[in-house]
């Protein structure tokens, strides 16, 4: 329950204007913002667990000019951790040849046995860590049983059968960056748009601008080198639908004044309907 952003590009580019348009969209992302500014293999982030236009730090980052060549932005409306700061987006960490992987997410992981290990390890509480942590495991352990660092290929063809995997009966909207190439997988329709210009990749859960803004493709894992695609996934059959029982779930871990704002969010769903008629039942 989040939006993300991202750019992708050749040169360096001003985004002040699309972040502020993105953070304007804090309402109903009350519960923290991030920004990860990539520059080759470092990361820096900066977050709070803050409501984005009641933020000091964000207000005078973006009063400086800001310019990019990878960058990521983050959004959050919490369904699974506190609100603190280590659970706020982007993630980061450092695989054992060196790479730093840093990453948003929006959705949720409602089963993926392969993630539970990970709830002692991670700082935080978010399904989202896990996810991060699990990815730089399973690069460590090719990489181990390769006994030597992996290639640029051999990364991409993990990170597919990986991310593929995870997305069977989850919410899977993520975004990876690793130094090197920037990995997109959605599995939700009309929650994921694009925008090329000038060798620049821009992706945004909401469009940004009046400038024509088209669906990010489904189902397949892109990976984007310096704003062009350099890599297609095969597609695959998990695209993702919310359940009534999933829905429920959200609800569930969840404070009561978040409910509506999340019931909005889906109110395309009978139940989700239902629900905003009754203002009562098996939801409240």
């Amino acid at each position: 329950m989040c939006e993300l952003f991202a750019v992708s590009s050749k040169k360096c580019v001003k985004i002040n204007d699309y972040l502020k348009e993105f953070y304007n969209h804090c309402e109903q992302h009350p519960h923290g913002w991030g920004l990860a500014i990539m520059q080759g293999n470092q990361s820096i982030i900066q977050k709070q667990p803050l409501k984005a236009n009641q933020s000091n730090e964000l207000k005078e980052i973006l009063s400086q000019e800001i310019f990019v060549e990878h960058a990521f932005a983050h959004i959050r409306l919490a369904t699974i951790g506190y609100t603190d700061s280590f659970n706020c987006h982007p993630f980061s960490g450092i695989d054992n040849a060196g790479r730093t992987w840093t990453l948003i997410h929006n959705g949720t992981i409602f089963k993926y046995e392969k993630l539970n290990k990970y709830v002692t390890k991670q700082i935080g509480e978010t399904d989202s860590e896990r996810i991060l942590l699990y990815i730089i495991d399973e690069i460590n352990n090719l990489q181990d049983e390769l006994e030597r660092s992996l290639s640029s290929e051999e990364i991409i063809q993990l990170l597919n059968e990986t991310i593929t995997n995870l997305a069977e009966g989850n919410k899977l909207n993520l975004m990876i960056f690793n130094g090197e190439n920037l990995f997109i997988h959605s599995n939700y329709k009309n929650s994921l748009y694009y925008i090329e210009k000038d060798d620049t990749l821009f992706i945004s859960t909401k469009p940004l601008t009046k400038e024509g803004w088209k669906q990010f493709p489904i189902n397949t894992l892109k990976v984007i080198k310096d704003g062009k695609v350099v890599f297609s996934g095969k597609k695959h059959e998990y695209e993702y639908f919310v359940t009534e029982e999933q829905f429920k779930f959200i609800l569930d871990n969840v404070s009561p004044e978040l409910k509506q704002k999340i019931i909005n969010n889906f109110g395309d769903l009978s139940y989700a309907k239902e629900y905003q008629l009754n203002k009562q039942g098996d939801y409240s």
